[in-house]
């Protein structure tokens, strides 16, 4: 079938209840999924905002290779899953994640670690694994992920919007020739990471970060606006950058 004569050729963008600002400050890390397909319509509309990003100059860098229930989606992931856990479990020993508060199985050490050993362990199987990639069209530069970036956060806002939810990863980059070999991605293209969608286990919901305050300066560094405040039932989070000590 051609995609004149898909079904989809007539099928406007999904409706969501989901405000735009709601969406932006509850879309959650998620990587917890039911085990149920993502229908193409969905797939269709997710991609599709991802694709309305801006880049720079508008070239529209970006190129998106989806993996659901194919031959080479299941090689894909797998080859994946096998790097992902090999990384965590170095993290999870290098972090002591089972030492002091992470022996207390209800800490929120112990809860993070063993979700993200579940997101390991269940990698091969989520339903659709996503790669963002960049043409590049000069020398790489650190300002390049500005033309990729902002496309896999509508992808992630769209999803969530959608009722789905997803995380980033970088668990591709030890595998990273023999995913190009695998998919036929050119050398040059460069993988700018991976994404894992799905139908939430869980949910969404307000997600925790530092105050205001901490985070946006106003005429000069680390000199925060008096209307930098947080809104009623904010909730924080005690993580973030470790700070220099003096």
């Amino acid at each position: 079938m051609s995609q004149d004569e898909h079904p989809l050729q007539s099928t406007t963008i999904t409706e969501s209840n989901v405000p735009l600002l709601e969406g932006l400050t509850t879309t959650r890390a998620i990587r917890r999924y039911r085990d149920e397909p993502i229908p193409e319509a969905h797939l269709r509309d997710m991609l599709f905002a991802a694709t309305r990003a801006p880049s720079g100059s508008n070239r529209q860098p970006f190129r998106f290779i989806v993996l659901t229930d194919s031959a080479n989606a299941h090689k894909a992931k797998s080859l994946i899953a096998g790097s992902a856990q090999e990384i965590w479990a170095q993290k999870e020993q290098n972090d002591g994640y089972s030492k002091g508060s992470g022996a207390d199985p209800n800490s929120p050490k112990s809860r993070m670690a063993n979700t993200m050993r579940s997101y390991v362990d269940n990698f091969a199987t989520v339903p659709a694994l996503i790669l963002p990639c960049l043409v590049r069209y000069r020398a790489a530069d650190p300002m390049e992920g500005a033309s990729v970036y902002p496309a896999v956060q509508n992808l992630l806002l769209a999803a969530r919007a959608l009722g789905y939810g997803g995380v980033i990863t970088g668990f591709h980059r030890p595998v990273e020739k023999e995913l190009k070999s695998l998919l036929g991605i050119p050398e040059d293209i460069f993988i700018a990471s991976t994404v894992t969608l799905g139908k939430p286990q869980g949910n969404h919901g307000p997600v925790r970060r530092r105050p205001i305050r901490e985070l946006v300066f106003a005429d000069a560094w680390e000199h925060s606006p008096a209307w930098a405040v947080d809104p009623p039932g904010t909730r924080f989070t005690s993580a973030g950058p470790p700070k220099n000590k003096t």
